[in-house]
């Protein structure tokens, strides 16, 4: 049972307290925090050049500062929409598991996480609205792995452990950047801050319900776990790239663009740097036998939902 794993684990349990108490000491009003200018500059990044989706491809070089700056706009304003489709959805997944069999222990750091995603949500949805005047739609991946319902909880845990990394790699790096402006810098350093704690959370958990499925599963619903696994991996990275941001900075033919930059040896070199420690995670407990994303009967390397970003207007 998940409950006996969790309740017999000193470690967990001692970071758990370790992190209940820094989500105290740590605690501030993001209402009160954050001064909003009325404007933020438009001959300026706004998000790090190198983690814009066309930095260091051919199309890069096809464009001018003014509209790769108008990109950086736009996919700054898409990033933090996905950090608040992101948040819903974890959100209600925590909810659904809090003070219920098997997750007694990490409870009260699930009351923590839940009002701290909360919190996060209302300052990215508030960037976005105020700065880029719209939230981007995002399109979910296809099928959530339901199939195996004692997987269910692991692939949740893993699925918010994952979105949290991949996002904190951009927060970290945008937090430290001297050419963002001080709002996109604060934005970013108050999330990377609270995100540590989740994420070291998320970590603990995920090992632990992996050694409980382990002892369930078969080597063939393991290897299916493996697969939704590397396609949530690639669907999420492949979210960044979004035609309707294209389209927004005024770059023509947004679709094949977005199939160009997916194509382009420098976006896969992207992909591994901002999974990296992720995937490294995955590999060295055993979740996944290898750092190779490309899921098998996928040779492209799609994931679920591209089709769905490719027709996104």
């Amino acid at each position: 049972m998940i409950s006996d794993l969790i309740g017999k684990d000193e470690r967990f349990q001692e970071i758990l307290e370790r992190l209940n108490r820094k989500s105290v000491e740590d605690y501030y009003n993001p209402y009160q925090t954050f001064n909003w200018p009325e404007s933020l500059p438009a001959d300026q990044w706004w998000m790090s050049p190198e983690l814009t989706t066309t930095h260091g491809t051919e199309i890069a070089d096809e464009l001018d500062q003014e509209t790769l700056h108008r990109l950086s706009r736009c996919e700054s304003i898409n990033f933090y929409s996905l950090n608040v489709d992101g948040i819903r959805d974890l959100i209600v997944e925590v909810t659904r598991r809090i003070h219920t069999r098997g997750f007694e222990v990490p409870s009260e750091f699930f009351h923590h996480f839940i009002g701290e995603e909360n919190e996060h949500m209302w300052f990215f949805a508030e960037f976005c609205q105020r700065y880029g005047g719209k939230i981007y739609p995002q399109v979910a991946p296809a099928g959530e792995g339901d199939e195996w319902p004692e997987a269910a909880s692991f692939l949740v845990f893993v699925r918010i452990l994952l979105f949290e990394e991949l996002v904190d790699h951009f927060n970290s790096t945008m937090a430290a950047d001297e050419q963002l402006h001080e709002t996109i810098r604060a934005v970013n350093r108050i999330h990377h801050q609270d995100e540590s704690r989740h994420i070291a959370f998320g970590r603990e958990l995920v090992s632990i319900l992996f050694e409980d499925l382990k002892s369930k599963a078969t080597e063939e619903q393991l290897r299916e776990v493996q697969e939704y696994i590397k396609r949530y991996l690639n669907y999420s990275f492949e979210s960044l790239f979004n035609p309707q941001v294209y389209r927004d900075a005024g770059i023509p033919e947004p679709h094949a663009v977005r199939r160009r930059l997916l194509a382009s040896p420098r976006t896969r070199e992207f992909q591994r740097r901002v999974l990296r420690k992720p995937v490294n995670f995955l590999v060295k407990t055993g979740i996944l036998p290898d750092r190779e994303l490309t899921p098998s009967g996928n040779p492209a390397g799609n994931p679920a939902g591209t089709a769905g970003a490719e027709g996104a207007t």
